[in-house]
């Protein structure tokens, strides 16, 4: 019998942060911003952690660059990073986990506009869902809840019956302001993570399991 990560508990729906959580591109996105940073004279190393997990525009904003029209900034680094496929892969077994999921029982919930979103699924080989919330469907990104709130309205059920899938601060911090449990992904985490929450390193051995009333259960075969 399959043990389940959240025991007597199922849920209604399944959302998922996009990068680090099923798809990993971080390589090409810090090519990206390198590039960026190094053109307005910033700590590359410094300023590339702080780009992970929240919408470009927010990013840039929040460094007060003189004379940067943030929205423009992030327009054109969109680009650049629709442009930069380079070893965007899938998470391990994220694409038999995904597959094995009831249809309009998950979505992508992600700080990356909807061209990107897209682009990066295609290049790592995963679907892209029915319903997926992007940096555009809300007015206010990660950390704030709203993009999780909106996919539980849209999905038709209530965010404290969904499980987030997640890997950064600001998405764990958006899940718990929603009241949705989280699981925290940690494939890409190049050092230890601190979280009162459950951590998977990868999908391999979990499934997506579907109760008779089509509740969920996340299990370990």
């Amino acid at each position: 019998m399959p043990d389940s990560i959240f025991p007597g508990r199922e849920f209604a729906a399944f959302l998922f942060d996009m990068d680090g959580t099923i798809l990993t591109s971080i390589a090409a996105a810090e090519r990206v911003w390198a590039a960026w940073a190094r053109g307005h004279g910033l700590d590359v190393e410094a300023f590339l952690p702080t780009i992970h997990g929240v919408r470009a525009v927010e990013t840039v904003r929040r460094l007060n660059l003189p004379g940067v029209d943030a929205v423009a900034e992030a327009e054109a680094i969109t680009l650049a990073e629709i442009a930069e496929v380079r070893g965007i892969e899938a998470i391990p077994s994220a694409a038999g986990f995904l597959a094995g999921l009831p249809a309009g029982r998950w979505a992508i919930v992600t700080s990356a506009p909807r061209a990107l979103a897209e682009r990066r699924l295609q290049a790592a080989g995963l679907p892209i869902p029915p319903l997926m919330v992007t940096a555009e469907d809300v007015e206010h990104g990660k950390p704030a809840p709203d993009c999780f709130l909106l996919a539980a309205r849209l999905l038709g059920v209530h965010p404290a019956e969904c499980l987030v899938f997640e890997d950064t601060a600001a998405g764990i911090a958006a899940a718990e302001a929603a009241g949705a449990a989280v699981v925290v992904v940690t494939a890409t985490h190049a050092h230890s993570f601190r979280t009162p929450h459950p951590t998977i390193a990868d999908y391999a051995g979990l499934a997506g399991t579907v109760g008779q009333a089509g509740s969920l259960a996340l299990s370990i075969h």
